[in-house]
């Protein structure tokens, strides 16, 4: 499976993705290029800027509601 599959897979099953997450699970390091891709192909993705608990702000994606 490519990244951008595993990435679109994780997404329809209703989770959210952030870059660390995407390193952490898919050993992707430039995830808003695969966004970008997956986006191009016509899938409805949401991005929000959220703090993490180190108070970091971070890009999250998740696939709109409508495409789960």
């Amino acid at each position: 499976m490519t990244q951008e599959e595993q990435i679109l897979d994780h997404l329809r099953k209703g989770y959210a993705l952030t870059p660390l997450d995407a390193l952490k699970l898919f050993g992707c390091l430039r995830l808003g290029a695969r966004i970008w891709d997956l986006r191009r192909k016509g899938h409805n993705i949401e991005m929000k800027v959220i703090e993490t608990p180190g108070g970091k702000h971070v890009a999250q994606y998740k696939l709109n509601v409508g495409e789960l």
